[in-house]
């Protein structure tokens, strides 16, 4: 055989090699993104189921307490109506959850909530009766567990999300991530002020005292 036949074979079958070797990194890669993205979805479905809870628990806490806090009707209205505008952007965010600014507005929502959480908080000092109401206690022990279960589900998507992140800026990922349909990186849930909107949402304090 003419040496320069066999060598443009070698040729060949190393470009086949490195094409086949080219072609298995882009697949795994994006095999992973997609791997990392649906748990990120999965995430945040979990967020979606424990806030459901929670909204479903709010109108009772404000009608319970309308029957000790009448003069306050104003901020009881504030509080379903911050409830209802946060249970429209949940459902808007759940539904894409990788829409950056569905997440941002879940989380202004949210943010808004938890103010007018806090406000019923402040007020009940007023009410000793309200804050041993039988079924007051109920429903705060109630969302105390939302709470929690809250927290743990919107932990464990930004863990998923950060994973995502830095799998995607990681060589060779990075390098067609675009092209494969993965151009940006996904937000985390966060709030302007976590500690603060953690005491707001914990309804328990209302009966610490």
């Amino acid at each position: 055989m003419n040496p320069w036949m066999i060598g443009g074979l070698v040729c060949v079958g190393a470009l086949v090699i490195i094409a086949v070797i080219a072609i298995g990194i882009v697949w795994s890669a994006y095999n992973n993104l997609v791997k990392f993205d649906e748990e990120a979805n999965n995430g945040f479905a979990d967020i979606n189921v424990a806030c459901k809870l929670r909204y479903d628990l709010i109108p009772n806490l404000v009608a319970v307490a309308k029957q000790f806090m009448s003069h306050e009707r104003e901020t009881l209205e504030a509080v379903i109506q911050a409830r209802n505008q946060a249970q429209s952007s949940l459902q808007t965010a759940a539904a894409n959850p990788g829409d950056s600014g569905a997440v941002a507005a879940f989380a202004q929502a949210e943010n808004a909530l938890a103010g007018s959480m806090g406000k019923i908080m402040a007020l009940a000092e007023a009410y000793p009766e309200l804050k041993s109401d039988t079924q007051m206690v109920q429903l705060q022990t109630e969302l105390s567990e939302t709470e929690d279960k809250i927290a743990r589900a919107r932990e464990r998507f930004n863990d998923q999300v950060t994973r995502f992140n830095v799998h995607r800026k990681t060589l060779p990922t990075v390098l067609f991530a675009g092209m494969l349909g993965f151009a940006t990186d996904r937000d985390l849930l966060e709030f302007e002020d976590q500690e603060q909107i953690s005491k707001a949402v914990d309804v328990g304090a209302m009966f610490d005292s």
